[in-house]
C-alpha cells in the first residue's frame, strides 16, 4: 500500500494534476479581500465618478458616443460587476461564518474549563472550611492554657472525662 504523503489530506482533491496549481484557500482568501473592498467607500466614491463621467462623456459629445442614451453597455458593465460581486461575498460570508463557529466552539470549551474549575475550587473551600472547623483556634488553645496553668497553681480542680 502507498504511503501517505506529508502534508496530505484524504478529505481534499489532489491538486495540479491537470498541471492547474490551485489552493482553495488562496482563492478564498483573494474573495474577502475584494469583498471587503466592494464595501468600502472609497470603492462607491471610484465607481460613482467612473458612472458620472461614462454618462456625462457619452451625453455630451456627438462624436464619441460608444453607448448612446439607454446606456446598454453601462448596465452591462454593472450586471458582470453583480455577478462577480454576489458569489464573492457570499464566500466571504462563509468564510466569516466559518471563523465565528471556530470561535464559539473555543469559548464554549473555555467557558466549561472555568466551570470545571470554578466547581473544583469550590469543592476545595468547602473542604478546607470543614477541615478547619476540627481544627483548634488560638482562643481554645489559649483558654486550655490557662485552665491548666490554674490547674498547676492550684486555683482550679481537674474536670473529669
Amino acid at each position: 500500500m502507498p504511503e501517505l504523503q506529508p502534508g496530505r489530506r484524504l478529505d481534499q482533491p489532489l491538486l495540479g494534476r491537470r498541471g492547474l496549481e490551485f489552493d482553495p484557500s488562496a482563492f478564498a482568501s483573494a474573495a474577502e479581500r475584494v469583498a471587503r473592498y466592494l464595501g468600502t467607500g472609497r470603492y462607491l466614491a471610484i465607481q460613482t465618478v467612473i458612472v458620472v463621467a461614462w454618462i456625462a462623456l457619452n451625453a455630451a459629445s456627438w462624436w464619441l458616443q460608444w453607448d448612446p442614451y439607454p446606456f446598454i453597455l453601462l448596465n452591462l458593465a454593472f450586471s458582470t460587476q453583480a455577478a462577480y460581486a454576489a458569489p464573492l461575498i457570499l464566500l466571504a460570508q462563509n468564510r466569516q461564518d466559518d471563523r465565528d463557529r471556530i470561535a464559539l466552539d473555543e469559548d464554549r470549551r473555555r467557558a466549561e474549563r472555568t466551570k470545571a474549575d470554578t466547581e473544583f475550587l469550590a469543592r476545595e473551600l468547602a473542604a478546607l472550611r470543614i477541615a478547619l472547623g476540627e481544627v483548634a483556634t488560638r482562643d481554645y488553645l489559649r483558654s486550655e492554657v490557662d485552665r491548666l496553668a490554674a490547674i498547676v497553681e492550684g486555683r482550679e480542680k481537674p474536670r473529669r472525662r
